[in-house]
């Protein structure tokens, strides 16, 4: 069953079939003009061919009488033209005033043992002739031409009655077809264009959700089929923009660094943690990863994964920021469209330091529990051994073994601390603790100690404030940096509080005329059982956690502590804790 649409296109195809062959009729003029001209090239050749043999066999020796003769005979002027393009005989005009014909295009052929042909306008009979040249294959004639001409006027007159009515019949025709496909295509085009309209609105917000169907026809069908994709594409475009989405804020949250590259290694693709990474802003789509990075060790480490298609796995530092160490997995990426490779990079730097720091620790505790322990058990030998009974030496052992043993306490203690202050353990509920209060009970502590090593202990005005924290823990704080300056101080030397209080903040220094410690030494100071002076510091009873313990304990209650210091003038230590909201 034929539609609508079947019937209009299949009288369409009928109109422009009519039109076309009067088209074609039109253009057909010059084939038949062609084929009518090669049907004489070819009866003259035949002809040529003839009276060559008459010429060759002696038949031709009055030329001039011949060409006469045998020109009536074949309806055609007959020219004979020897070898160097001299006219010997032509039926229709005195071969002496000719002009040498060694020049005509039908000649050269024949010269060059080929029936020429050509087609042109005689300026010596002032028609259009049909030239064929014949070359006589004769010893005794070398180089001849027998050459015979027609007019063409008779054929031109007929080709020009036929063209002027095919004309005539064409332009009726296509006036015709013109007025039919005009009516069809107005509405065929209106739409088709209504169709275009909506397909290329598919992807707009605004664009209608359904198209109106107008007709049963393929193109009515076709509306419907755009209808059902167009709701399946918004569809498919709403799961993938969520979906991108997704994955763009996935990438761009992601602490490590995604890195993606082509074959020429360009980069596709980064996100944000790449970018700082490389201590780059905004980088350029497909810009040279080697333009991106001044090491090239991850450049190298792609190009590897290129050209083998192997997954890599390596650490390498980048030095844009601050020489930072990564972890790199590198992988080929092959898609349908691309071909490239992806690398993501995890910023192992804090675990190297952890990891440094738990090796130094473990040997610093090894280190610390070796001594006393040594020390408990050598003289604890020597008791067993006889001393024991040694009256003069043996309370001095003891006292020694006693000591020492005081010192492993103190160690345990401190690392339990320490631990306690590192752990992420739910503590006691802070309160608000008066500073004045805080600061005169550490000083009251130590004061023992000051005395015996003869060092001044100077309490500057304190400010009304309270914080909050916990009280002995911030005692605590306190006391182990009141001690320390009275420890590696001077005899006659001085131990100054001071304290101030600004925007919220309140600082308490404590500075000491003591040995101080060397510029260099000061980033390390807060680190487990780091010692500037490790001889006086075990001499003075310290384990090398006290400044750890101290940092903790301010971090954990919101605070900060920092260090300045000048060797041999001495140090000043500043705690800074935020007020109390009700005093701010």
């Amino acid at each position: 069953m034929r539609s609508t649409l079947f019937r209009k296109l299949l009288l369409s195809s009928l109109l422009l079939i009519a039109v076309t062959l009067v088209a074609l009729d039109f253009y057909l003029t010059p084939y038949t003009r062609r084929h009518q001209t090669e049907a004489i090239e070819t009866l003259l050749t035949g002809k040529a061919r003839i009276l060559a043999g008459e010429i060759t066999s002696g038949g031709g020796a009055d030329l001039k009488q011949w060409a006469n003769s045998v020109g009536t005979r074949a309806r055609a002027r007959i020219t004979v033209i020897d070898g160097r393009g001299v006219v010997l005989a032509d039926s229709q005009h005195d071969a002496e005033s000719m002009e040498n014909h060694a020049g005509r295009p039908e000649v050269r052929a024949a010269a060059a043992g080929r029936v020429g042909a050509s087609i042109r306008h005689s300026a010596t009979l002032g028609v259009d002739l049909c030239y064929v040249a014949f070359p006589l294959d004769d010893a005794a004639r070398p180089g001849w031409v027998l050459r015979l001409a027609v007019p063409l006027g008779e054929l031109d007159a007929a080709i020009s009655a036929v063209r002027r009515q095919v004309l005539a019949a064409s332009v009726v025709a296509a006036g015709v077809a013109l007025v039919i496909a005009w009516f069809f295509s107005r509405s065929f085009t209106r739409r088709v264009r209504r169709l275009q309209s909506f397909a290329e609105r598919l992807l707009d917000e605004d664009a209608p959700p359904k198209l109106a169907i107008d007709s049963s026809d393929e193109l009515g069908a076709l509306a419907g089929s755009l209808s059902r994709m167009a709701a399946r594409l918004h569809d498919l475009v709403d799961r993938l923009s969520l979906e991108s989405g997704q994955r763009q804020s996935i990438l761009a949250s992601m602490v490590e660094g995604v890195l993606a590259v082509d074959e020429q290694l360009r980069v596709t693709f980064y996100n944000d943690a790449f970018a700082r990474a490389a201590g780059a802003g905004v980088i350029a789509r497909q810009a040279p990863l080697w333009e991106v990075l001044r090491d090239h060790a991850l450049v190298d480490m792609l190009r590897d994964v290129l050209t083998r298609g192997e997954p890599r796995m390596g650490r390498l530092e980048l030095a844009a920021k601050g020489h930072r160490t990564y972890e790199v997995q590198a992988t080929r990426l092959a898609t349908p469209a691309t071909r490239g490779a992806l690398a993501i990079l995890h910023d192992i730097t804090d675990l190297e330091r952890l990891e440094r720091v738990r090796k130094d620790f473990v040997a610093n505790v090894s280190h610390e529990l070796r001594t006393p322990l040594t020390a408990i058990q050598g003289y604890s030998e020597t008791l067993l051994d006889g001393a024991l009974e040694d009256p003069v030496n043996n309370r001095r052992f003891v006292e020694i073994i006693q000591a020492h043993a005081v010192r492993l306490n103190n160690i345990a203690s401190d690392l339990l601390a320490l631990s306690d202050l590192e752990s992420n353990q739910a503590m006691p509920e802070p309160e608000p603790i008066l500073l004045a209060d805080v600061l005169d009970a550490a000083r009251r502590t130590v004061e023992p100690e000051a005395r015996v090593r003869k060092v001044t202990l100077i309490a500057g005005p304190v400010v009304e404030a309270r914080v909050l924290a916990h009280t002995t823990r911030l005692e605590q704080v306190f006391v182990n940096l009141l001690s320390n300056a009275i420890k590696f101080n001077r005899p006659g030397g001085e131990v100054r509080i001071e304290t101030t209080k600004t925007d919220g903040l309140v600082n308490i220094a404590i500075a000491d005329t003591g040995i101080g410690i060397p510029s260099e030494e000061l980033p390390r100071i807060f680190e487990r059982f780091y010692r500037v002076d490790k001889a006086r510091s075990r001499a003075v009873g310290g384990t090398g956690l006290g400044l750890s313990i101290v940092k903790h304990a301010v971090e954990r209650m919101n605070g900060t502590i920092r260090a300045e210091s000048q060797f041999g003038k001495g140090s000043r230590f500043t705690v800074q804790l935020p007020v109390w909201r009700a005093e701010s």
